[in-house]
């Protein structure tokens, strides 16, 4: 068992199971929660704290994201990031710490997908034979983190299904998105760049990974149409732009065709950068998915992607597709490698691919999703006409407008009395917004609990 000092205070780092980044997470979330950690206490930086446990800094770096995304951590531009106040109890009972508050009975939480569906068996035998046919330099490290085949295998998947444009020589295999977003945080930084367009509103451990490493978020509005490209004509000295065009997150529409063609023309012209989150592209119910902003403009954009929403986030399992021009840069910099998942890891997925065992489970979750998310829509219709229901038949969460004199706070309140978890939309806002609204998430919720647990919802909002 490892040993990590925060301010003084010794905490006990356990080991497994989960990856080291989940573990490092809750021991620091737990240290919150039962006050070991008070407000305002100074978390050692990214760096130390990596050498420290003797792991690559994106580790530290995703713990802190995704701690400063619930609520607990504070990241500041130019100071320490620090415990948030009104997050620590106010008390413990003598002598004992508090327990971490129990999960709700019926959890509403966006991203996650359905655990129970994880395909053990498949994953057991594409694991099974990634152990016999790995060579021996991948196993001992010695090597690139993916076999040329695997390579292969994982661009045409790309190919088929995003239409991106690329070569195995542009894939890099990463541990998710936020690990990629701060490992390029740290490459743009390097190359000039100060400042990053971000989706408002939008998920904020990515903004919050962005600001650690040096740039600064500008927030760009969000309509019916995605992006609002004209605001960026205001930000001249903006070339960076972070955008989830195939499902917006929290909003839920997909980026028109017209906006793309705007965005890349503006990345053209102050010759920029996309940074395009796949986020939610395996999931569309209504129609095929749009395809990807690489394959429109391969020299602007960087494709990311990650297997959380289709298979699970203890995967820690992404790519990231690169411009040519972007590759040969790094090549004059003296710059740390992206954090790598386990060559086992991509070897089994594959075999996946390559068995059709991964689609297949893919074609099976959109009928599932889909069923849930109709299943939920005739739910919120019945017991809670009065609310509003947009975005598109698509991801695993429905965006859901309150009734305007509805205060949202007070909702959760009630809620978390009923064992309904549910999260307020203003989360994920950079600027205040006067409407009311919900982030329901239905991946992980049980098809027989749909109805009940809107029947709180609607209790929650109307006592």
């Amino acid at each position: 068992m490892s040993v990590i000092t925060v301010d003084d205070v010794e905490l006990d780092l356990p080991p497994g199971p989960g990856s080291l980044t989940h573990r490092l997470t809750a021991t620091l979330r737990r240290a919150v929660q039962t006050g070991r950690l008070p407000d305002g206490t100074a978390v050692p930086p990214s760096r130390a704290l990596a050498s420290h446990i003797g792991c690559s800094r994106w580790v530290v770096t995703e713990a802190y994201g995704q701690l400063v995304a619930e609520g607990y951590l504070e990241a500041t531009t130019g100071s320490a990031t620090r415990v948030r106040g009104s997050v620590t109890p106010a008390a413990t009972t003598a002598g004992h710490n508090l327990s971490p508050p129990p999960r709700p009975r019926f959890d509403l939480a966006p991203g996650v997908p359905d655990i129970a569906a994880f395909p053990r068996s498949r994953w057991a035998e594409a694991y099974r034979r990634a152990v016999l046919d790995l060579p021996n330099d991948l196993l001992a490290g010695r090597a690139l983190v993916a076999t040329t085949a695997a390579r292969t295998t994982l661009t045409g998947f790309l190919r088929r299904t995003r239409q991106v444009q690329e070569d195995p020589t542009q894939l890099s295999l990463t541990t998710g998105s936020s690990a990629a977003i701060g490992w390029l945080t740290a490459l743009l930084v390097r190359l000039g760049h100060t400042r990053i367009a971000v989706e408002d509103p939008s998920w904020a451990g990515l903004r919050s990974v962005a600001r650690r490493g040096g740039l600064e978020p500008v927030p760009i509005s969000v309509d019916q149409h995605g992006l609002v490209v004209d605001e960026l004509h205001h930000h001249r000295d903006v070339r960076l732009a972070l955008v989830t065009p195939a499902h917006q997150f929290p909003v839920g529409v997909a980026l028109s065709a017209a906006r793309r063609r705007e965005l890349i023309d503006w990345a053209q012209r102050v010759d920029g950068l996309i940074i395009e989150d796949d986020y939610d592209a395996d999931f569309r119910y209504d129609r095929r998915p749009v395809s990807s902003l690489q394959g429109m403009a391969p020299d602007r954009v960087i494709l990311l992607g990650s297997l959380s929403k289709a298979l699970s986030p203890a995967m820690e399992l992404g790519w990231m597709i690169m411009p040519q021009q972007l590759i040969l840069a790094l090549l004059g910099l003296d710059l740390d490698r992206v954090v790598s998942p386990s060559p086992l890891t991509v070897e089994a997925l594959s075999v996946m691919i390559e068995r059709g065992w991964y689609e297949k489970h893919l074609r099976t979750q959109r009928l599932r999703y889909r069923a849930r998310r109709e299943h939920l829509i005739t739910a919120l219709e019945q017991y809670l006409p009065d609310a509003e229901i947009t975005g598109l038949a698509a991801g695993l969460h429905l965006p859901l407008r309150l009734p305007r004199a509805t205060v949202t706070q007070d909702v959760i309140r009630r809620a978390n009395r009923l064992q309904l978890g549910l999260t307020d939309a203003d989360r994920y806002r950079i600027r205040p917004d006067q409407n009311p609204a919900l982030v329901v998430g239905f991946g992980n919720l049980r098809d027989n609990r749909v109805d009940e647990a809107v029947r709180r919802l609607a209790r929650a909002v109307h006592p």
